[in-house]
C-alpha cells in the first residue's frame, strides 16, 4: 500500500469533528510506525531478550 493510501485511509477512518492538531498527531504516529516497520525490516532492532536484560537494569540499581 502506498503511503498516500495509507494517510487517506486514516484520514477516512478519523472522526468528522476532529481537530488540525489531533488528525495531525494521528498522522504522526502513523508514519513513526512506518518508520519502525522499516527498521524491523532492514534489521535494525533489538533482540527481546536484550531489551528484558536493559529494562531489569533500570530497577536493580
Amino acid at each position: 500500500m502506498s503511503v498516500k493510501e495509507l494517510i487517506r485511509n486514516a484520514v477516512d477512518q478519523m472522526p468528522e469533528e476532529i481537530s488540525f492538531d489531533d488528525a495531525l498527531e494521528e498522522l504522526e504516529i502513523l508514519a513513526a510506525i512506518q518508520r519502525a516497520d522499516e527498521a524491523a525490516d532492514a534489521g535494525d532492532v533489538i533482540p527481546h531478550e536484550e531489551v528484558k536484560r536493559e529494562i531489569a537494569s533500570w530497577f536493580s540499581k
